[in-house]
């Protein structure tokens, strides 16, 4: 449910895929701080190599960068940042679509902004290189700023802790900052990124279902698992119908397959397995 009233000083809950999502890149943040003063330096950057996103890395067949590059650390400010922006927004999704919704939207945006920015480095387009290299968890925050100017667009924050401004206006200003980079800046890849992220992150909002991928999925599966069931007592309701033809009696089935009790009342289903 949308909210349009302003935000307050108060804090919000850290809990739940929130706390979880912060507590995993905190991890990550202070594991590469120690890898890089343990061991040399040779090593380190090899490791690092692997891990972040390069686009002709990924088409070689190092596809598991596209979920990596989005734990690694990009400075203590930048991480800084990101962590504070994960903590507000996800809170705020969380609290109304749950931890598993907020958990496929993060990494659906971050895994998805990553291939869509992975193809799209091959166009050369805007100076774009497969060789460009992508680090950070700002694909997945995207999608998370995307779903709050959706869902909550009304709701008020402070940009930069100064100005007061609706989330749908304060998002709207990130995609045209994002926009400039990728036309005018060297660092366009990230740009790209971001704005990769964004919209695998809209598009989890217009496809996925309310509670989320994996629910979706499911209830999928188990309606064609049911359909199948059903056709196969239909089938079998038909072979009995003609076996008991054969044998001078008649016999009747609903459409589901079920058997119709001739003494019963035929609206009363309670009876029916």
């Amino acid at each position: 449910m949308a909210r349009s009233t302003p935000t307050t000083l108060a804090l919000p809950p850290f809990s739940g895929a929130t706390r979880r999502i912060i507590f995993i890149l905190l991890g990550v943040f202070f594991a590469d701080a120690i890898l890089s003063h343990v061991l040399p330096d040779a090593l380190y950057a090899a490791i690092l190599t692997h891990l972040v996103l390069i686009p002709s890395d990924v088409l070689s067949g190092q596809i598991w960068q596209l979920g990596t590059y989005c734990f690694l650390p990009m400075g203590i400010l930048g991480s800084f940042f990101a962590l504070l922006t994960i903590w507000f927004v996800g809170a705020m999704l969380e609290d109304v679509r749950g931890s598993r919704w907020l958990y496929e939207l993060f990494f659906t945006s971050a895994i998805g902004g990553a291939m869509l920015a992975t193809l799209l480095s091959f166009t050369h387009l805007l100076g774009l290189s497969p060789l460009s290299i992508g680090m950070g968890c700002y694909a997945g925050i995207y999608g998370l700023l995307i779903a709050v100017a959706v869902l909550m667009g009304d709701i008020e924050f402070l940009l930069f802790f100064i100005v007061r401004v609706k989330a749908k206006y304060m998002v709207a200003i990130y995609i045209l900052l994002d926009l400039a980079t990728l036309l005018k800046s060297s660092n366009a890849f990230e740009a790209l990124l971001h704005l990769s992220g964004a919209l695998c992150g809209f598009l989890f909002l217009k496809f996925a279902s309310r509670r989320g991928l994996t629910y979706g999925v499911t209830e999928r599966y188990f309606a064609l698992r049911n359909e199948f069931y059903r056709a196969k007592r239909r089938r079998a309701a038909r072979k009995f119908e003609v076996y008991m033809s054969k044998q001078g009696r008649k016999v009747h089935f609903d459409k589901d397959g079920r058997y119709v009790d001739p003494d019963k009342d035929p609206t009363d289903k309670r009876w029916m397995n």
